[in-house]
């Protein structure tokens, strides 16, 4: 029987009925797998395996392939109106910039950038354009937007060079990233660039582009645009450039601070040759005109430009940036600067005589808004604001935190002080004069700024109240925990104190002093903590009582004719001297002294700060000037006006009659008293009282501590 594993055909049970023709016998045959082969776990043998086919790539793919494409690309556009807003492309960009103006609206102040009108690259001489064409991109007006031959050229120079020495990027892909984009060297950033530069060339002419390119520029010198550059350095406009002058801006774009020729002539020189050889090479020049090109000079002195400091400016900079936002264009803020107001008083400061002493001068409206700051005598020689940065030690004007908390405590200007010497802990304070009046009033006291007075005041209410009393009038700095402070030992700035005399002023505390208009409103922190509190009328109406007295006391030099109020300070020695009043609408602060805080011999804050108080008040509010017979009684000879020059001190003449006395005062000041019947008695000496003259400023000695 013969063998059906033998048979020439055969079913294959795996072939699903169909037949399987196998080879002839004499062919060899491959043996079949055991049995074991065919378990469930097993691989099915090779020769088995099911051929693979390819797959068949249908029309329909293709199309959906294409919508993702455009689907993706819609994407990008919107992703870029985003990011990048294309529709600020047809303006020209400019580059970061803040003008600080005055409340009338005049600039005052540039930070940032310098910057001029844009140029029309139609405009300028054929040899200007040529000269950043043929060192930047000397195919921009045949390619369309990116330059495959400038980055074929560009990626082939890197390779041999082993690092980056060239950039292929065109004109247009530059205004591009210097419009839109940072300066991240990332693949997305290169797209964003090349899918702008198409957008820039498909809405912006050639000329158009180019003329963007050139006004927004970086050359150097915190210089943009090409107009601003050639004022700049050369002192001229770009149409009236040579082609030296064209070539070395040209140069520049490379590496403006590197080759800035304000600092590096000899490379800015260099570089020019460079973009000269390129205008050859480029067909833009001949030879022979490359040959007659000379190495350009710069400006030695700079053009004059708007101010880029003043002390005000330096001050409120940080206060206008948060206003402006984050400044990535120019920006223009108005702050509440006084142009009439700052001459005056950079005048009265100029006019004081100071010889080698500062002086610093803050007027303020009483609502704070600074009209006016002069932070030292020179900003040139020296940008530190004195008005703002310096902490010195205040004198007696601190006195005004003391008396405040003993109206609080329940007395007023009639309560009955004791002017007589005192110790506390050791502690014995003393009057200036070394003259003690027994029992006086307290508005006596303030008026002739008693030390005694001050230091048992500040005991009775306490050190706490009065530290409560200066902050709650806005003083934020250190104050030493002790009864020294009434003295004013605890430093303070000129800014801080006006704005608490201002709080007075005003009747309601603290005043926030601000360079800028209070557009905003009240913060919501503000509303939940209350803001500014009234003072009491009582209260108020007292410590003008005092101020005004403390004016025909120690401050009689700061006088006006109209009711005025202040008070004087002094520091040991002389080191600090101080006047910070108000009358009308404006709150001034005045400091002297030296830097090195070294003493002043003569120095208080009766005299030059309170002559500067009175010539700004004078002139700030219309005033006519004050003329008064000067005081007979009680007048230190040693507390005249340290270096006020003789012009500065008006001549007074007149005669002054009533009150049973006939004063004839010279022009140089003497005074003659004339009585009918027999003359008077002798005057008596320094520091004893006059009888006879009940004036009132009897009993007001120099300035105290």
């Amino acid at each position: 029987m013969a063998d059906r594993r033998n048979d020439d055909m055969r079913p294959d049970p795996f072939d699903s009925g169909r037949i399987r023709y196998h080879h002839s016998p004499a062919e060899p045959r491959a043996a079949m797998p055991d049995f074991e082969a065919w378990q469930d776990e097993a691989a099915p043998p090779p020769e088995l395996a099911p051929a693979r086919r390819l797959p068949r790539i249908s029309m329909r793919w293709i199309m959906r392939g294409l919508g993702a494409i455009v689907i993706m690309l819609v994407l990008a556009i919107a992703w870029l109106a985003i990011t990048a807003p294309l529709s600020q492309s047809l303006k020209p960009p400019t580059p970061p910039s803040i003008t600080l103006t005055a409340a009338d609206g005049t600039p005052i102040a540039r930070r940032g950038a310098i910057i001029a009108e844009p140029v029309h690259a139609a405009k300028l001489p054929p040899h200007v354009r040529e000269a950043f064409l043929a060192i930047e991109d000397r195919r921009f007006y045949s390619h369309w937007g990116i330059d495959p031959r400038g980055i074929a050229r560009a990626a082939w120079a890197n390779v041999g060079s082993g690092g980056v020495r060239q950039g292929g990027s065109t004109i247009t892909q530059q205004l591009a990233k210097n419009a839109f984009l940072d300066s991240d060297r990332t693949a997305a950033r290169k797209i964003r660039e090349v899918m702008i530069a198409f957008w820039l060339e498909a809405w912006l002419t050639k000329d158009e582009i180019l003329s963007r390119y050139l006004s927004n520029v970086y050359f150097g010198d915190n210089v943009y645009g090409l107009r601003a550059a050639s004022k700049h350095y050369f002192g001229r406009s770009p149409e009236k450039m040579n082609i030296g002058q064209a070539a070395m801006l040209a140069g520049l774009v490379k590496a403006p601070s590197r080759l800035a020729p304000t600092s590096n002539l000899k490379g800015a020189r260099a570089r020019q040759a460079v973009v000269v050889g390129a205008m050859v090479d480029g067909g833009f020049l001949t030879p022979a005109q490359a040959e007659d090109v000379q190495p350009q000079r710069v400006l030695a002195s700079r053009p004059r430009q708007l101010p880029a400091g003043t002390y005000f400016a330096d001050w409120v900079l940080a206060e206008a940036r948060d206003q402006a936002g984050e400044v990535q264009t120019e920006a223009t803020v108005r702050t509440t600067l006084d142009r009439d107001l700052q001459r005056a008083a950079e005048r009265v400061i100029r006019q004081a005589g100071l010889r080698q002493a500062q002086a610093a001068l803050v007027a303020m409206k009483r609502n704070g808004e600074v009209v006016a700051m002069v932070g030292g005598r020179d900003y040139k020689k020296s940008a530190f604001n004195r008005a703002t940065q310096a902490r010195r030690q205040p004198g007696s004007t601190f006195k005004l935190f003391v008396y405040l908390a003993a109206l609080r405590a329940g007395m007023s200007p009639e309560t009955m002080v004791d002017d007589s010497p005192v110790e506390i802990a050791g502690w014995k304070p003393k009057n200036d004069d070394n003259r003690y009046l027994g029992q006086i009033t307290l508005q006596r006291a303030f008026q002739r700024s008693s030390n005694v007075v001050a230091a048992r005041l500040t005991q009775e209410v306490g050190v706490r109240n009065v530290i409560r009393a200066a902050r709650d009038l806005g003083i934020s700095t250190p104050i030493a925990n002790e009864a020294t402070i009434g003295l004013g030992t605890s430093e303070v700035s000129l800014l801080e104190l006006t704005s608490a005399f201002a709080g007075v002023a005003e009747g309601r505390y603290p005043v926030q002093p601000h360079g800028l208009p209070d557009v905003r409103g009240k913060s919501w922190y503000s509303s939940l903590t209350g803001g500014q509190k009234t003072m009491p009328d009582r209260i108020h109406d007292d410590m003008l009582t005092l101020l005004a007295a403390s004016v025909r006391g120690t401050g009689r030099a700061a006088a006006l004719s109209v009711d005025a109020y202040g008070k004087t300070g002094t520091s040991q020695s002389g080191r600090d001297a101080w006047f910070i009043g108000f009358a009308g609408d404006l709150v001034v602060g005045v400091w002297v002294g030296n830097d090195d805080n070294t003493p002043n011999p003569g120095l208080h804050g009766g005299g030059i700060p309170a002559q500067i108080w009175r010539n700004f008040m004078t002139d700030a509010l219309d005033l006519a000037p004050v003329v008064k017979a000067p005081v007979v009684e009680d007048v230190d000879p040693d507390a005249g006006l340290i270096g006020v020059v003789e012009s500065e001190i008006a001549p007074i003449a007149g005669r002054l009659e009533g009150l049973g006395v006939d004063l004839q005062i010279d022009p140089d000041g003497s005074v003659t008293v004339n009585r009918p019947g027999p003359p008077p008695p002798p005057a008596p000496p320094r520091g004893r009282r006059r009888e006879e003259l009940q004036l009132e400023l009897e009993d007001d000695p120099p300035p105290g501590f």
